[in-house]
């Protein structure tokens, strides 16, 4: 709509269930904030362009960008807002509230996210976890593996569940798992080692220099597009993990009535085979964490949930170095 005089509309100042307090026509239209009656229908103009009736918003591409953000097998990304943090993109700018209210004034837009803010929170969680577990590790304080797991847990599914962004909730969430890994480290590596006393730094090592070098190159297949992220093939990662979760459990409880249980576990072949296919899930799960975050860089989402990337990175970085070390330590075994 243009600020052309429309003699024909009636500027409407309230709004309620049957009551329209009407001013004289003839006054322009084009200006924000403004609405209009013609031949018994409710108009409202915004100072852009719109349909006969009605706001444009002009976000209707971002919408549908937006619809896609949670389309991940990894429920720490669960959180990032469908309707774009950044500005908030349903605020309800230039329309009516409920019935005889003004329209509501647009919250403060924030800073959008950008790549810099996902490197930076992710290394700071790496950075604290690497520190934690390094110091569990080098002291022998494997005791505290149990407690760090129990704490861990409860602390993400917090962060997944919780709908306010809490930076000392991840930050929390880094330093217990550090400690989980140190001391499952140790107790693996000692394992292996006899229990001497040594730890086994070279199995340990060995699960480090992996799990970097499989994010490493996930990276780059997803930045060179070697692998393009395709609903189909998001279904058929978040059904393989959903199956390797099932599987896990019922290995856990089989556990119970039967040595070995399902035999997941124990070290022999088809141990080695489920911890591989675990590895290639856990894998290509970053896949979709990368897209996910991606997809919320270009939606503008506000700054501050980096933090629940560099946690949902987080959390598959822990799955796959322990999956990782579970199967060099059958190896070790042989």
């Amino acid at each position: 709509m243009t600020g052309h005089s429309r003699p024909h509309l009636e500027k409407v100042a309230t709004v309620s269930d049957r009551h329209f307090t009407v001013y004289p026509a003839g006054v322009a239209s084009g200006q924000a904030g403004t609405g209009y009656r013609q031949a018994g229908k409710v108009g409202f103009t915004s100072g852009e362009p719109t349909g006969r009736f009605g706001r444009c918003t002009g976000d209707g591409a971002k919408h549908a960008q937006e619809d896609e953000l949670r389309t991940t097998s990894n429920p720490a990304f669960k959180n990032l807002p469908t309707n774009g943090g950044y500005a908030n993109f349903n605020h309800g700018q230039g329309g009516f509230g409920a019935p005889g209210q003004a329209p509501a004034a647009p919250p403060k837009a924030t800073r959008p996210m950008t790549i810099d803010d996902v490197v930076t929170k992710t290394a700071i969680t790496l950075a604290l976890t690497v520190g934690t577990g390094a110091a569990t590790y080098i002291t022998g304080a494997y005791a505290l593996a149990l407690p760090a797991a129990i704490i861990g847990l409860v602390l993400s599914l917090i962060i997944i569940f919780k709908k306010k962004v809490s930076p000392a909730l991840v930050i929390a969430y880094a330093a217990v798992e550090g400690v989980f890994l140190g001391g499952i480290s140790y107790v693996i590596g000692g394992a292996v080692d006899g229990f001497t006393g040594g730890g086994g730094s070279g199995i340990v090592m060995q699960a480090i220099a992996g799990t970097i070098g499989v994010f490493a190159a996930m990276l780059v297949v997803y930045k060179t597009g070697a692998v393009r992220v395709t609903p189909k093939l998001t279904k058929w990662i978040i059904g393989a993990l959903a199956g390797a979760a099932i599987l896990m459990l019922l290995n856990l409880v089989a556990g119970f009535f039967m040595e070995g249980g399902l035999g997941l576990r124990d070290g022999g072949p088809l141990a080695i085979i489920f911890s591989l296919v675990c590895i290639g899930i856990a894998a290509f799960s970053f896949l979709l964490d990368f897209d996910a975050a991606d997809k919320a860089i270009k939606s503008g989402v506000d700054a501050k949930f980096a933090w629940y990337v560099a946690f949902g990175l987080m959390t598959t970085l822990v799955w796959l170095y322990l999956e990782i070390l579970r199967l060099l330590s059958y190896f070790q075994n042989d």
